[in-house]
């Protein structure tokens, strides 16, 4: 059996549904349902059962599972940058992801897991080196300390160990993380909610939503994460961007532009957007302030080095494609929902 933990949430979803498409059915899905409406990413894949992730450590130390484990994909977390709890944090996302690595490496199986991009801070390098890795959050802390802990074990691991910075990811089975959601997700909602989008004013020497980001497809995290899945010789710790940032202006561009195709109008540049008022520009957080990454750029140097080659979207292809399909899965729905009312 394969294991994917936070199985029910964004990446662990996708991670699921793409084992599936492998032939790969017998997956248990470790997650938290007390957040009920994650279950909608589950409700298209096939899963062999769901274990509560309170009730998971227990039945690994059980034995109950025995020797059925093929693979843990470690993708549970608490992923919110504004969580104040430095307990809940430490026991959810570190001593946790110590547990499972622990097993693993006790009875030699592959763990692949989720670090974050937050790790860096506020520098200007993004390259996995100690000298480069400064958290402004605990969340961030976290990540951190567990991919120090590991470094600690990669010279005499007994089985895979992979960890994935991932910087900011975007795509399909993220409408349930509200405002941890992607700013592509929140874009395509205010567009079709009022007409324009919301981007926060200039901050750190950038101007109004100039800040900078590496925005980075679903499509191409699964892709790396099973790339490292089918070379089980690998591992690491390693950077999951473009490689490339891009402004949020960009994201907004891309947003606008692909709803404005499906409307049947043409496309815009960022200027004649602006002049026409389809992006609104908000006071940028106080309680973000000193909390904030202006900008990420992943160095994957270490990535192209483990034999990765594939080419990465850019903002303007992979948002471009998802919010294609949320405009279908929009029309569908209301579609739906219209045939219904006429049946009724």
């Amino acid at each position: 059996m394969y294991v994917v933990t936070g199985g029910a949430g964004f990446i662990g979803s996708n991670l699921v549904k793409a084992l599936n498409e492998r032939g790969l059915n017998d997956v248990v899905v470790v997650d938290n349902l007390e957040r009920a409406d994650k279950f909608v990413n589950l409700v298209d894949c096939e899963i062999s059962d769901y274990i509560d992730k309170r009730d998971f450590l227990a039945l690994l130390d059980s034995g109950q599972l025995g020797k059925s484990v093929r693979a843990i994909f470690h993708q549970g977390a608490c992923s919110d940058t504004m969580e104040r709890n430095g307990l809940y944090m430490m026991q959810n996302n570190y001593d946790y992801s110590k547990s499972l690595l622990h097993y693993c490496q006790k009875r030699e199986i592959p763990f692949i897991y989720a670090s974050s991009g937050s790790v860096y801070g506020s520098g200007r390098v993004f390259r996995e080196d100690r000298n480069h890795e400064s958290p402004l959050n605990v969340y961030g802390y976290s990540k951190f300390l567990f991919d120090q802990y590991v470094r600690r074990m990669l010279p005499t691991r007994s089985a895979q160990i992979v960890g994935f910075r991932y910087f900011n990811v975007y795509g399909d089975r993220e409408q349930h993380k509200d405002r941890m959601a992607s700013v592509a997700y929140h874009f395509f909602n205010q567009y079709r909610e009022s007409g324009r989008v919301r981007l926060f004013e200039g901050n750190d020497g950038y101007g109004n939503g100039e800040q900078r980001r590496d925005f980075v497809s679903i499509e191409d995290v699964v892709k790396v994460n099973f790339f490292f899945f089918d070379n089980p010789d690998k591992g690491g710790i390693f950077n999951v961007g473009t490689g490339r940032s891009q402004t949020f202006n960009d994201v907004a561009v891309a947003v606008i532009n692909t709803l404005r195709t499906v409307e049947s109008q043409p496309g815009l540049m960022l200027k004649k957007i602006q002049e026409q008022g389809l992006i609104e520009y908000i006071p940028f957080p106080e309680a973000l302030r000193g909390k904030y990454q202006s900008f990420t750029e992943a160095d994957i140097s270490a990535l192209r080095d483990s034999g990765y080659a594939d080419a990465f979207l850019s903002v303007e292809e992979g948002v471009g494609r998802y919010i294609q399909r949320m405009s279908k899965r929009s029309v569908d729905m209301e579609t739906g929902e219209s045939h219904e009312a006429r049946r009724v």
